[in-house]
Parts: C-alpha cells; sequence; structure tokens
C-alpha cells in the first residue's frame, strides 16, 4: 500500500488556482464551489506555482489577524514556496515529506506544473498508522541517543 505512487491519489481532481493578486475572498469562495481546502497560488493562471492559501491560512492569517479578505490579496497571507512531490513518487514518501514539514496540504507536480493537492485526508489509515509508527520510533532512538 505505501509503495503507490501520489499520483494514484490524485483521481482527476480539478487543481484550484488563482493569481497572487486574487482576494482572500476569492480565495475562499473558489474552495467552497470546488470543497477543497487549499488554493493553489500562482503568477497566473497556468503558471509555476508561487504559494499555497489553506483553510488554515484563513484562519490564522487573515481572520485572527483581522484582515479584510476582500482587500486583502493572496500574496500576503499565503504560504510562499511550498514544499512540492513529483507525481511518480510513493505515497509513503508523501507522507514522510508531511509529517517532517508538519503538513496538511502537499502540491503533486509534473513537468513543473501542479498536477493536483493531496491533504491527509486522502490518505488510508493504515498508512497514517505507519508513518506515526515510524516516527515514534525515531523518536525513541532519539531519546536514546541523547
Amino acid at each position: 500500500m505505501m509503495h503507490r505512487n501520489i499520483g494514484d491519489l490524485l483521481n482527476r481532481r480539478r487543481v484550484v488556482s488563482l493569481p497572487a493578486g486574487a482576494s482572500v475572498r476569492d480565495a475562499a469562495r473558489q474552495m467552497k464551489a470546488a470543497h477543497v481546502a487549499s488554493v493553489v497560488v500562482t503568477a497566473s493562471i497556468d503558471e509555476q506555482i508561487e504559494g499555497i492559501f489553506t483553510e488554515r491560512d484563513l484562519t490564522d492569517r487573515v481572520v485572527a489577524d483581522g484582515l479584510d479578505p476582500d482587500q486583502t490579496p493572496l500574496s500576503e497571507v499565503m504560504t510562499p514556496c511550498p514544499v512540492t512531490v513529483a507525481h511518480d513518487i510513493t505515497v509513503g514518501e508523501a507522507l514522510r515529506r508531511m509529517a517532517d514539514h508538519g503538513l496538511r496540504h502537499l502540491p503533486v507536480v509534473r513537468g513543473g506544473h501542479v498536477v493536483g493537492v493531496v491533504s491527509m485526508r486522502d490518505f488510508l489509515g493504515e498508512e497514517l498508522m505507519l508513518i506515526e509508527h515510524e516516527r515514534a520510533l525515531m523518536d525513541s532512538l532519539t531519546e536514546v541517543m541523547m
């Protein structure tokens, strides 16, 4: 199961993307309409990824800070230069990358362009349990070495 490619999880879902100058309100509307929790931010449509804006960014960087979603561009509140993975890496490697960087959303790229975004919700329980077990083992080894 951990050997299947991350591309297998994409299920032909459409990538929701907006230019960096789009407003937070535009992003929230797009996320709602597409039933997704993130928007890929690009220089312009069909260009390479500049950032990612997630539901967590909406709560932590916009609402909690009292910013106006109609006046705030994504470029001010997105996560710039996000961690990405190639479409042909294994699910296990993608999960490790997410765990190592504390990510909930991971853009998947092919040929420099985003072909999808996977979230922690996309993974099977068995895959998550294996990664959690691996992390616990590494933590216990770190404690022994100290």
